[in-house]
């Protein structure tokens, strides 16, 4: 276990993205703890290794809360940019994929090396394989009782920033933790789920048989769409069309698939037939989608054999299909495959400005563990950068207020 000291003005808990970045700003005498033995994992899984750390458009409108401004100031006052200039200043490389979203050049290790540097130079303290078993308050101050491999020490502080995060992914670390702390201080939590997760579906879908299988579509829940990949999997539906639309999609609910959504399907089948009627209805779909998918279609739809035998109405009725096609999920994969988990700490008790709490003094939520849920492709990394900036700046300005009075 790390030398720690009895007194801090700051204790963190959590070294994921948000704790990590808040540690940077808070000032020196700022510890942070984590039960894992390494920091940032979500980060370093993230992206497919790569961390897909912010995305050009991050703004308010792509993130979920009961109150839709919340994630506004914190978001307006540390930006895309700021992370961007970060990420300069330590010469980590990059590029932008699809829809503004950006990725390391390299391993998303860069990532938690930028901030574990920026920690350092900050003069933070970081604790790993630390665990918390208790937290009191006694004289204005957080009490915590701590635990690493049998050993026992309390710290107190002035701050006690709660980044646990939420509870997806839990074979990284993820827990209940920050969600029992909000509790046990009387804050209120929005309903928690998984988020940015695939779907699944009964055998009777037939989804297996397509496993593998990946194609462009429009994915709506709720009235909420999104154009991406599509992908089978042998439970169910994934891609980051899936994983978006799962946000806002509800257990009973259907999903709409709007396959080739960029195509006039009509009008080519029709052109098809006038030139090559011979040819199977199944054989002129896989032009535009995979073969085993067109097959599945043409089986769906019943509507099969030679292009010339087909009139106008039966390729409508396989296009229509094509543009709305309904289906009700079983369920999703859960926490165990969820990116992040949506709802959380109830925005109602925090300062939108500080992420503090409005009704105990000192004590800040930031990152996942808030009711503050970003879409897919680096939203959820800049909400973590924006939140940590904004409470460990809050911090700081109260210490040195004091300092001076």
């Amino acid at each position: 276990m790390t030398a720690l000291k009895v007194r801090y003005d700051t204790v963190i808990l959590g070294a994921g993205a948000a704790g990590l970045m808040c540690a940077a700003h808070a000032g020196p005498s700022t510890l942070i703890l984590d039960h894992m033995p390494k920091p940032g994992e979500k980060i370093r899984i993230s992206g497919g290794g790569r961390c897909n750390f912010t995305n050009l458009h991050a703004g308010p409108k792509n993130f979920l809360s009961q109150n839709a401004h919340f994630a506004k100031s914190a978001l307006s006052r540390y930006t895309q940019w700021d992370f961007i200039d970060l990420v300069d200043r330590h010469k980590v490389a990059w590029h932008e994929k699809t829809l503004g979203q950006l990725f390391c050049d390299d391993s998303s290790q860069k990532i938690i090396d930028l901030l574990l540097a920026e920690m350092a130079k900050a003069g933070a303290t970081l604790s790993l394989s630390t665990s918390v078993s208790d937290i009191r308050q006694a004289d204005g101050k957080f009490v915590l009782a701590l635990d690493a491999d049998g050993r026992q020490q309390t710290v107190s502080a002035r701050h006690l920033v709660v980044a646990c995060g939420g509870k997806s992914i839990p074979k990284i670390g993820a827990s209940n933790l920050g969600y029992k702390i909000a509790l046990q201080f009387d804050h209120d939590l929005t309903e928690t789920r998984p988020a940015l997760v695939p779907l699944t579906f009964g055998p009777e879908a037939r989804f297996s048989e397509m496993s593998g299988l990946a194609c462009h579509a429009h994915v709506s829940a709720n009235g909420v769409g999104f154009d991406e990949a599509l992908l089978f999997t042998h439970r169910g539906l994934s891609g980051p069309a899936i994983l978006q639309a799962s946000s806002f999609w509800r257990e009973g609910q259907d999903i709409s698939v709007r396959l080739l959504p960029d195509l006039d399907l009509l009008g080519l089948l029709r052109a098809d037939r006038s030139k090559t009627g011979r040819r199977d209805v199944s054989t002129a779909l896989a032009e535009h989608m995979p073969k085993r998918l067109a097959q599945f279609v043409t089986e769906k739809t019943q509507v099969s054999g030679r292009l010339a035998d087909q009139s106008d109405a039966r390729l409508a009725a396989l296009t229509n299909f094509l543009a709305d096609w309904r289906l009700k999920p079983t369920g999703s994969e859960g926490y165990r495959k969820a990116e992040v988990t949506l709802g959380g700490v109830d925005t109602d008790g925090l300062d939108s400005r500080t992420l503090e709490s409005k009704t105990v003094p000192g004590l800040y939520f930031i990152g996942e563990i808030v009711d503050v849920t970003g879409w897919l492709g680096g939203y959820n990394f800049q909400w973590a950068w924006s939140s940590g900036w904004a409470a460990g700046n809050a911090i700081t300005e109260r210490l040195e207020t004091m300092s001076q009075a």
